[in-house]
């Protein structure tokens, strides 16, 4: 089965913004699949194109499912990849066009169950990007307790705030899948902050933290904060209720209160930008945090690791610059300062995977501390200046060393071989990433490449270093051309679909 990433890379051309957006909503609908007591599936408009989401699709594809944990699924099947039309889901197409919530009056039957289908249309930046189909499966009727009228009304908030575009919020949502779900503990604020509602396991989670009697009607932010004992953790957790009822959305938080740890998590409910109160979500991991601490020495060790690798390369980088100084022969002091540039470009990656947990690099973070070590290490006569573009995100440590030292490398051939003595100019590394690819971009203002240059026969060193990573570990290749206005641009397409 294909992934969200890949099947948007294959029949969209949306930008990264947009499908970042998409998988930010991936990342949250199965709290509100569980809420819904229904399936989400998530349609992108065919054919590809803004043509497409102006109205003119005539099939839509399913690229995303969620089933609910608190009901029969309407889809024992598997959806993603299915091709539906438009003339037969009117609906779909009504979403896009109209950019609002449509609901069925009448079930339609899927494999003989009665389904009931409402469309909500994924806005992002004022954009319909796709439309969310929320199926709920009628063959066993429900009776409407005070559960299930609470889930069904804060769901029915999230989901017009989706069409809205205000929810997922354009905020990290780093551990969405381990953020409390509406299973584990529930609780619905009213806008003054009092407590509307909570599920049996939120009122189980408050009293092992030691809130003995029940909630409705109490302000959950002052009952929290007493429950608390360490005092910034208290006031940081009523404030981010507050917060949540000001409209303002926040992950999650760890709190403890009488050897209890709960994951606590408020989001602000503003369906049409009206303020309708938040919903707290309320997680009991306490025996989970006992077993993570056995956990913790493995990630130390790793993170030592990193540093001490960070800490040698400096070491070497520093004893190549000792023997440069000491050397006399110009095309020796050479080779050995692009030594040292090169290792230290090495020693920066374990120095951010040395603070990094899951093994990631924010590339634009560590672009933006090589540039300026690479202009301060070119020639002295080149005046240019390095800047940076675009963002390239996070990606594994396995993509990001190889590609610091390409952007290294091209970078400093730039400000050697394009300007000449005491000229100034500008070299511009931009990045920017789709669905399926990230393109990097070095451009100078320079003089050109040379009549007859031929890049794969070139046989300096820092090519070859980059042709060599390109192939070997990138999967990408290189192209060298002159650039509109003058200049040369080095470009670089990766693939990101199956990193």
């Amino acid at each position: 089965m294909s992934t969200l990433s890949e099947l948007l890379a294959a029949h969209t051309q949306l930008p990264g913004e947009a499908v970042d957006h998409l998988q930010r909503v991936v990342a949250e609908w199965q709290l509100l699949a569980d809420m819904s007591f229904a399936d989400f599936l998530l349609w992108i408009p065919l054919p590809d194109g803004d043509h497409a989401l102006a109205g003119g699709a005539t099939e839509f594809l399913c690229v995303a499912q969620a089933r609910p944990d608190t009901a029969p699924t309407a889809h024992p099947e598997d959806m993603v990849g299915a091709r539906v039309t438009a003339a037969d889901n009117p609906q779909l197409r009504r979403a896009v066009v109209e950019g609002r919530i449509c609901r069925e009056e009448d079930p339609r039957w899927h494999l003989e169950v009665p389904v009931r289908r409402e469309t909500i249309p994924v806005r992002h930046n004022g954009r319909v990007l796709a439309v969310l189909s929320r199926d709920t499966n009628l063959a066993m009727p429900r009776v409407p307790s005070p559960l299930e009228i609470a889930y069904l009304g804060s769901a029915s908030d999230l989901c017009q705030m989706i069409a809205d575009g205000t929810f997922p919020p354009a905020a990290s949502v780093a551990g969405a899948d381990t953020s409390p779900r509406a299973g584990d503990g529930l609780i619905r604020l009213d806008s003054r902050g009092l407590v509307a509602y909570a599920s049996p396991n939120a009122l189980s989670a408050y009293h092992r933290m030691g809130h003995a009697s029940d909630l409705i009607g109490l302000p959950l932010a002052d009952a929290t904060r007493k429950l608390v004992r360490d005092p910034f953790d208290a006031a940081e957790v009523a404030a981010r209720i507050e917060s949540a009822l000001s409209g303002r959305s926040s992950l999650r938080l760890e709190i403890r209160a009488r050897g209890a740890v709960m994951l606590v998590r408020a989001l602000p409910l503003r369906p049409r930008g009206d303020a309708a109160g938040a919903l707290v979500l309320v997680r009991d991991v306490t025996d989970l945090r006992r077993r993570d601490l056995a956990l913790l020495s493995k990630d130390a060790t790793i993170r030592e690791i990193h540093h001490r690798v960070k800490n040698n390369l400096q070491t070497v980088a520093a004893l190549l610059r000792l023997q440069a100084r000491r050397t006399s022969i110009p095309e020796a002091k050479l080779a050995l300062a692009e030594s040292v540039r090169r290792v230290s470009s090495i020693a920066l990656v374990h120095e951010a995977l040395a603070y990094s947990v899951a093994e990631q690099v924010d590339l634009d973070q560590l672009i933006d501390t090589v540039l300026p070590m690479i202009g301060d290490g070119a020639t002295a006569d080149v005046r240019a200046k390095v800047r940076r573009e675009g963002s390239f995100g996070t990606h594994p440590a396995a993509m990001a060393t190889p590609l610091v030292l390409v952007v290294t490398e091209l970078v400093h051939n730039a400000l050697r071989h394009a300007f000449a003595s005491d000229q100034a100019g500008e070299v511009v590394v931009s990045a920017r990433r789709s669905a399926g690819r990230l393109v990097v971009a070095i451009a100078d203002d320079g003089r050109g490449l040379p009549d007859g240059f031929d890049p794969d026969g070139a046989n300096g060193l820092g090519l070859q270093i980059v042709r060599t990573l390109l192939h070997s570990e990138l999967d990408s290749s290189l192209q060298l051309r002159p650039r509109a206005g003058g200049g040369t641009e080095a470009v670089i397409e990766l693939p990101l679909v199956g990193r």
